[in-house]
Order: C-alpha cells, then structure tokens, then sequence
C-alpha cells in the first residue's frame, strides 16, 4: 500500500510542479519582452539623440562617408538647378554652426561668406520645392558619395523670411515719436 500512496503523492504534486513551471516561464518571456522594448527605447534614443550635424562635421568625420547621416547648412541660391525631366535638383549647401540665436543672418553670413565650407547635393525623384531659395536652411538625409558630392533621400527646408513677423506701421510710429 505505500507503493500506491508513493505514486499517487507524485501524481498529485505534478500539476503543482507544471504549473510552477508555466509560471516561471510566463515570468522569463516577460522579462525578455520588457528588455528587448527597453534596449530598443534606449538604442533609438542614443541613435536620434543629435538631429543633424554640420558640414564642416561631415568633412572633418571620414567614417561618415558613404553611411546614412542627416546634415543641416545654407542653401545658395545662385547654385539651384533641377532637371524637370528627371527630377533631380542639384545645389551648393554652405556651413551653418550648430547653434545661432539669429538663423536668418546666419543663413545669409554663410552664404555671402566665401570661405564657408560648401558641399554639392544632389536630390532625385522629388519635385522641385517652393521653399528651395537663395539661404533657405536645408536639412538633408543620405549619404557622402566618394566624389564628394551629397546624395539625399529626404530635403527639408526652413525659411526663417517666412516666418519672420512684420511689424505694423502704426506700432513702428508709435515707438519713434
């Protein structure tokens, strides 16, 4: 009789045991789930963590040619061309510093400033934008070819004349007399 008793308390303690088991691996599965979104949150942070760097960046990093990068300067506008039959847009982009308190006048020092580090950029397939002007700020995303010349995928453009408010007559007026 201990021989029965013996086989029924393993029998018994089994569904206890798998039901242990099924837990520790629900809990195993969760924890690699939350640390595969963790790595991943902290990857795409640390990846997008600058938004564009400038050209002089660009020329001065040799590693960075031919990898995908997103660079920012001042489009000279006497450069633009586009092939409408192709839809390539071709221009000169010069050296912006990253930080500036007043973009429109460091839009136009860059692209008046003969010395300023210039880059060719070459854009395909996209139309031409209405925004694409003499010291429009472009950033764009692609890559450094081995010629020297920039192929972008993505062209954005600001224009700080835009958005610039005008100050009415009557307030202009006002304050000198």
């Amino acid at each position: 009789m201990t021989e029965l008793s013996t086989a029924w308390e393993k029998t018994a303690a089994s569904p206890k045991l798998a039901a242990h088991s099924q837990r520790r691996r629900f809990l195993l599965g969760g924890v690699a789930i939350l640390v595969a979104i963790g790595f991943l949150i902290v990857n795409g942070t640390l990846s997008n963590a600058q938004y564009f760097i400038t050209v002089d960046e660009l020329f001065s990093r040799s590693e960075l040619t031919g990898q995908n990068v997103r660079i920012s300067g001042a489009v000279d506008g006497d450069t633009i061309s586009y092939d409408s039959d192709t839809l390539t847009i071709r221009f000169m982009m010069a050296n912006i510093p990253e930080e500036t308190e007043n973009l429109a006048q460091t839009l136009h020092d860059a692209v008046t400033n003969p010395d300023a580090s210039r880059i060719q950029v070459v854009v395909e397939n996209q139309p031409m934008p209405d925004l694409l002007q003499n010291e429009a700020q472009a950033i764009v995303t692609g890559s450094l070819g081995p010629d020297g010349v920039f192929h972008a995928d993505e062209l954005l453009l600001k224009c700080p004349t835009r958005y610039e408010e005008a100050i009415p007559n009557q307030i202009d007026e006002a304050s000198a007399g």
